[in-house]
């Protein structure tokens, strides 16, 4: 089992940045994939990026690759989302998501979750 408690969201004007962190308990976090997703009101939770546990092979959803970096450092128990360039369109509660052997798209394939933490982008 792992937990997940994710921190550093918070509102930033169109063109910012924000360093979102998701802190993982228990022992085996780097055998773990890390995710991150994301859900705007009334929409349904969607894939931003994920994370290997293996080989650092790292994925992205199309409408945020160039401008968020997702990473890890093992030693913390920790993952990390950092966006630049954020537009209004990435306002959402952002998710931290685990898992033994899936890093894919869709969610319902995680098995583990964060709380989540919201970020808004003014205009």
């Amino acid at each position: 089992q792992v937990q997940l408690e994710e921190s550093g969201g918070g509102l930033v004007q169109a063109g910012g940045s924000l360093r979102l962190s998701c802190a993982a308990s228990g022992r085996t976090f780097s055998s773990y994939h890390m995710g991150w997703f994301r859900q705007a009101p009334g929409k349904e939770r969607e894939f931003v990026a994920a994370i290997s546990w293996n080989d650092g092979r790292t994925y992205y959803a199309n409408s945020v690759k160039g401008r968020f970096t997702i990473s890890r450092n093992n030693a913390k128990n920790t993952v990390y989302l950092q966006m630049n360039s954020l537009i209004p369109e990435d306002t959402a509660v952002y998710y931290c998501a685990a898992d033994h052997s899936y890093t894919g798209t869709l969610s319902n394939r995680w098995d583990y979750w964060g709380q989540g933490t919201p970020v808004t982008v003014s205009s």
